[in-house]
């Protein structure tokens, strides 16, 4: 018998697609941008006896993000989301990156709280990067309300044009809206967390291992664990803390990385 349902946004990404087999005993919603991954995502979780549904979803689009919300809804028993959906810098538009990474978890955040209910867990998909941005009052409220007018502008100066940079800070902004959203969630029963991965050998990493193998053999030295991480590292603790047994976490961050943030932030 399923434990109910989950959404995971980027689910047809390695880190979503990890958390999905994780998650195997409950019933999975596949969100992603296009329908064919989406497709694919849910065929191959079909396949692997999974019971998966899918729908593709500009999460960029309030309404979109609506017809989402009541798309999950309408499978019942909802317990809980998974979002990891979100671009890297190498898209190489800041802009793009502030509206997808953290405007876009904004929207979630608030379209999601009509499911929050007792025994319901909501995971967001920071980064360790996340927390090599100190916070400063100049752009902390603008991370915090991305939705507001002129948010980007405020954040914008201090990241130069340079795409990488708004990654760490939007990653920033994921932790604060976790935070803030504690309480909000908590009245309703449910529980909200982030988790910050630090090096997962994705597609992405793998390719970044390719390109600059330099930086990522300097990260590997830093890294107390010795290794890499896997997919499935994230996947195990995503599912851990959309259990029961991590009934008392919320509100606060969990980072997967090996330990290398220890070493980058002493």
């Amino acid at each position: 018998m399923k434990q109910g349902t989950i959404l995971i946004t980027g689910g047809a990404g390695g880190l979503g697609s990890s958390c999905a087999y994780a998650l195997k005993d409950h019933r999975i919603v596949i969100a992603d941008y296009a329908q064919e991954p989406v497709d694919r995502a849910v065929a191959e979780l079909n396949a692997q006896g999974i019971e998966a549904v899918g729908m593709a979803c500009d999460i960029t689009d309030p309404g979109a993000v609506r017809r989402l919300r009541e798309f999950t809804a309408n499978q019942g028993d909802f317990k809980g989301m998974v979002h990891t959906a979100g671009v890297s810098g190498t898209v190489g538009d800041p802009r793009k990156v502030f509206d997808i990474n953290l405007a876009a978890t904004a929207t979630i955040v608030d379209e999601f709280s009509e499911l929050a209910a007792p025994g319901t867990a909501f995971v967001l998909f920071g980064s360790m990067m996340g927390h090599t941005i100190p916070p400063d009052p100049r752009y902390d409220a603008a991370l915090r309300d991305p939705l507001k007018d002129g948010a980007f502008t405020v954040v914008e100066p201090f990241v130069q044009g340079n795409a990488d940079t708004m990654y760490n800070f939007t990653k920033r902004g994921v932790l604060l809206i976790c935070k803030d959203n504690a309480m909000r969630y908590g009245k309703r029963g449910a529980r909200i967390v982030t988790v910050s991965p630090g090096v997962i050998m994705t597609a992405m990493a793998k390719k970044a291992l390719e390109e600059h193998p330099a930086v990522m053999k300097q990260t590997l030295d830093m890294t107390p664990a010795g290794r890499y991480g896997q997919p499935e590292d994230v996947a195990r603790l995503v599912r851990f803390l959309l259990s029961d047994r991590a009934g008392f976490i919320t509100g606060t961050d969990v980072a997967v990385d090996g330990g290398v943030l220890s070493q980058i932030l002493k």
